[in-house]
């Protein structure tokens, strides 16, 4: 069996699609992964979001378009129903522009539907903890690569933190692995919103995850 929490407790999801086979095969291979558990499936958004109370997820997996109420919607209903609840998104390539838009709505993360169990896992588990988790396919197809080299105008120290930003660190990791305090990174985050142009934290992991592998 695949997975990377077999002597912690289960993580707990609730799988939406609106395709019975689509979800059931999601499901199945879910039932591969130690330490995960599948407590429930819905067929669109809005059963989805009806069903959280009964059965508590600790991470929702939903596909972005769905009838009735699709990804987008439960990300937003979600944010603003059961704060703090992540909610993981399932895409094709040509779903960029919902990606965008359930970025804005506070989805935590994105995965193609052809993603290995090893992938769902640890996106399963980055999610639970609060961190970005993308598929780097999503990110290539989602940010388009500047002509010039976007990165030339950082400090070395806003620089390391990007480099973490791009690999999903929370800003306690970077100030701990960096030995600054939790303010310095803040203010090193926003120096990087500024210089690179992005609105905000998950649009810069996203648009740095995405850059070739200098950082």
């Amino acid at each position: 069996m695949t997975g990377v929490r077999a002597t912690e407790p289960a993580i707990k999801v609730l799988v939406v699609d609106d395709q019975q086979l689509v979800r059931r095969g999601i499901c199945l291979v879910l039932d591969t992964l130690e330490g995960v558990e599948v407590v429930g499936e819905a067929a669109d958004g809005r059963e989805g979001l009806a069903m959280i109370n009964a059965v508590q997820p600790d991470v929702v997996l939903t596909d972005a378009r769905m009838p009735v109420l699709d990804g987008v919607g439960l990300v937003a209903g979600a944010a603003s129903r059961f704060p703090g609840l992540p909610v993981v998104v399932l895409t094709t390539f040509d779903d960029d522009e919902l990606v965008r838009t359930a970025i804005d709505a506070g989805a935590c993360g994105f995965l193609l539907k052809d993603a290995a169990p090893d992938d769902i896992a640890r996106a399963l588990e980055a999610a639970l903890r609060g961190e970005l988790a993308v598929d780097p396919r999503v990110t290539r197809s989602l940010v388009r690569r500047p002509a010039v080299d976007p990165l030339r105008h950082l400090t070395p120290t806003e620089a390391e933190v990007a480099a973490r930003i791009a690999v999903g660190e929370s800003n306690a990791e970077i100030a701990a692995a960096l030995r600054l305090s939790h303010g310095t990174v803040k203010n090193h985050t926003s120096a990087l919103l500024r210089k690179l142009g992005q609105p905000d934290r998950t649009r810069l992991a996203l648009y740095l995850a995405a850059l070739p592998a200098r950082l």
